[in-house]
Order: C-alpha cells, then structure tokens, then sequence
C-alpha cells in the first residue's frame, strides 16, 4: 500500500504541498496548531493567512515573482488559483482580500477527499514520508527538534507586518488615486508629504519608542521585510528612495511629483481597509498611531490593526536540503516555505509545489520531475540547495538565479519576456509528461 505523507504546517507552503500530493492521488495527513495555539503575528483560525501584506508582488512576466505565479497557476496551484479568485485592485500587483483569500484556501483544502485535516501542535520531527512547513513562526517546541533532527543551529531574521487603516478615514481632500507610471487602473491612495512634512515625520519616526523584541539588532533585519523606521535611520532619502518613493506619481493639487509619498493598497474586497505599503513595524501601537497621524491625509486614520514584529526562523538549507527541499540524508523528509531560505508567499508555495510533486514521485516508484535551473521553480529549488553558497540568506524569486539566454538581448524587459517564455514552454512540456 502507498504510504500516508504527513504535512505540517498549513500555511502557504504547507497547503501548496498537501494539495498537490492529495491530486496526485497520495493519502494526505495535513497537522495544523491553530485553533488550539496561535503564534503572535496569526490572528485568525484559517489556513494560509497572511501574517505581512496581502499582495503576492508583481503579475507582469518580465517580472521574475510574475514568471513564478505563471508557471504555478499552469501546474494547478491552490494558492495562485485561490488568489485569482479573490483578487482586489492593486495595479500591476496580485493583491488579494486577505480573509477571502484564506477561506477559498481551507475551503478547498478541507473538502479535498484525499486530505484528512488534524489540529493540534508536532512537537517532534515525525519519521517519513513528511513534509515540515511550519514556516518561520515554527513553535519553539518544534523548531528546538529539528534543531536537534539536524543537529545543527538555525539562523534567524526578524520581520514585520504593516498597519491597516479604515478607508473612510483617509482625508481625500490631501489624498489622491493613482498607480505609479498610471500602470493598470488607479488602485493606490497616495498621501502626499512636502518637505517640511516629511522631516517632521522623519524626526518622530526615528526617534519613536520601539517595542520590546529579543535579540534584535538592525543588522539581523532581513532586507526585504526592514521596519521602516529601521530604514529611516539609515539615511535622511533612505524613505524617498524605498516606500515613500514619488517617481511616477503626479500630486492633483500642485502638478508635480511630491518630495514623498505614502501609498495605501487596498486589504480586502470591500474596499473598507487599506495597508500603508511599506510600512512594516515594531514601534509601539501608541507611538504608530502618533507618528503615522503626522503624514497629512492620515491625521484622522482609524487604525484597524497596529503593526507587528515577530521573529522568523530558516535552515542553513544548502548544507542539509537537495534540490527537491529533502534531508540529504533522508529523502523521504522534507522541508518547504520560508524555513528553507526562500522568501515571500509565492516563493513559499512554489516550495511546497516542488517539496509535494517530488515526494509523491517517491512513495509511488516514478522518477523524480526535472525542473531546471531554466525555470523559476527549479532555479529556487538549486538555490537553496546550492553547496557552494557560503553566507546563505533568503532569497526572493529573481532574474539572476534563472538560467540566462544565449543570445544577447540589450534591453532588459525584453529579455526578461524571452526567459519568461522560455521557462513557460518547459513548463508546458513537464505539465505533458504528466508531473
């Protein structure tokens, strides 16, 4: 008989690989703590919620997160599926109403015939097949036994979630709709700031009481997830060349681009809550309630939730994981999402795609599929399973780790669509094959 995999954790990653082993025909145990424990930054009973912001990044091939989505919504992705489905405007991005988003996701995953859902914590790393996606909250319990299972230490960074604030609370009179460069339709509030403002705001942030996190220091913070007022401190433009960047938008009241802008992407379907983009945090709830009320539009915001900052954890993956997210010791225990070194929600389910296809090779007899350093998919999967890398960090989805062209293509966009389509008609073959 076929052997029951065990999936922990349902998460991104966690529901990717469950779902994709339960298509196969594979009998899935999928563990999950929530209800019965939550860690700090979940705040609902649903499976993949996101805990940071709700857009899953850019949807344009020439956009490498954008070729990732496109080559999982063909090989019949449950979180690019169930995103599609519950889409909100945000521009060029994939955003999605976060609560919509997740229902679709345990929804599906619940009623799917070959998954048998289970509450409750894994304490221990369970003997194979298994797939561990607990992601970078792991309960201490947990994270202190693989730490023993692989009997080496974890790295950790530290990330953060953006505030959300009421829509009806947002002063339209300062504010204005557009998307940068007018791409798409015009699905950011930007709140405009003038210099005075700005240094005014800059001044309080960096100088606002943080809450208490242990162990964190600013040079631990993972670059694609910095609190902004980490990233204020490291130079007076650091704001205005990140988050609060004007380029591409136009101020209605004066004609021209603003000296800094902040921009609110909508949070969920009705259009009733908005994240400040960027705008991840560990201040303390009063003091972001006090310094974010200096950017103008916002000085009467209802604040719906405060951001929060949370610990994250991963594994030195090139030394233990192979291409396919397994112990190298042992095949038949795996690993996917953030916890390996990749980083962001699409990135998090591509792993738990490739963990689960891979694994249901194994426990049926079929070869195991080659996905190629041509393709996203496999190029994350060689990352971090690269021994060479000697400082690893997480990583998100990009350009420079996809096999390049032989031929020469000046402009970059251009190049980036021939990859794209490249990487798109191997996917279409391995999809013929039957993966």
């Amino acid at each position: 008989m076929m052997a029951t995999v065990k999936v922990i954790g349902a998460g991104l990653a966690g529901s990717e690989a469950a779902w994709q082993l339960a298509q196969r025909g594979v009998q899935v145990e999928l563990y999950e703590m929530k209800p019965q424990k939550k860690s700090p930054a979940h705040h609902t009973d649903t499976f993949a919620e996101l805990v940071c912001s709700n857009s899953l990044r850019g949807d344009r091939l020439e956009n490498a997160v954008g070729l990732l989505k496109e080559e999982l919504r063909r090989l019949d992705s449950v979180i690019i599926s169930s995103a599609d489905a519950t889409r909100v405007e945000a521009g060029g991005c994939l955003a999605v109403d976060r609560q919509g988003f997740s229902d679709l996701v345990t929804e599906r995953i619940r009623n799917h015939p070959n998954i048998t859902v289970i509450s409750g914590e894994i304490t221990e790393v369970p003997e194979g097949p298994v797939i561990i996606a607990t992601g970078p909250l792991t309960s201490d319990a947990l994270s202190d036994a693989i730490g023993k299972y692989f009997g080496s230490d974890y790295l950790h960074f530290f990330d953060a979630a953006a505030p959300l604030v009421t829509a009806e609370s947002v002063d339209m009179e300062l504010a204005w709709w557009q998307s940068r460069y007018d791409r798409g339709t015009a699905d950011y509030i930007n709140c405009a700031m003038n210099k005075e403002e700005y240094d005014a705001f800059l001044n309080e942030l960096v100088n606002a009481e943080e809450a208490e996190v242990h162990g964190f220091e600013d040079n631990r913070v993972f670059e694609g997830c910095m609190p902004v007022e980490v990233m204020a401190r490291r130079g007076y433009d650091t704001l205005r060349y990140g988050p609060l960047k004007p380029v591409g938008l136009t101020d209605p009241r004066t004609g021209k681009e603003p000296y800094a802008v902040v921009q609110l992407r909508q949070d969920n379907a009705a259009k009733s809550v908005y994240n400040l983009v960027g705008f991840q945090t560990h201040l303390k709830f009063g003091e972001q309630k006090r310094v974010f009320t200096m950017i103008p539009a916002l000085r009467n915001a209802e604040f719906v939730r405060y951001g929060v900052m949370h610990q994250n954890t991963f594994l030195q993956s090139p030394k233990l994981l192979d291409r396919y997210y397994a112990d190298r010791r042992n095949p038949l225990v795996a690993f996917a999402g953030q916890m390996t070194g990749v980083e962001g929600y699409v990135e998090s389910a591509a792993s738990g795609y490739l963990a689960a296809v891979a694994m249901a090779a194994k426990v049926q007899g079929r070869e195991l599929p080659d996905f190629p350093k041509e393709t996203a998919i496999g190029a994350l999967g060689l990352y971090i399973s690269d021994e060479r890398i000697e400082n690893f960090q997480p990583m998100n989805i990009n350009f420079s780790i996809i096999s390049g062209l032989e031929q020469r293509i000046r402009k970059k966009a251009e190049k980036n669509l021939a990859i794209a389509n490249r990487s798109l008609a191997i996917i279409d073959e391995l999809k013929e094959k039957g993966i």
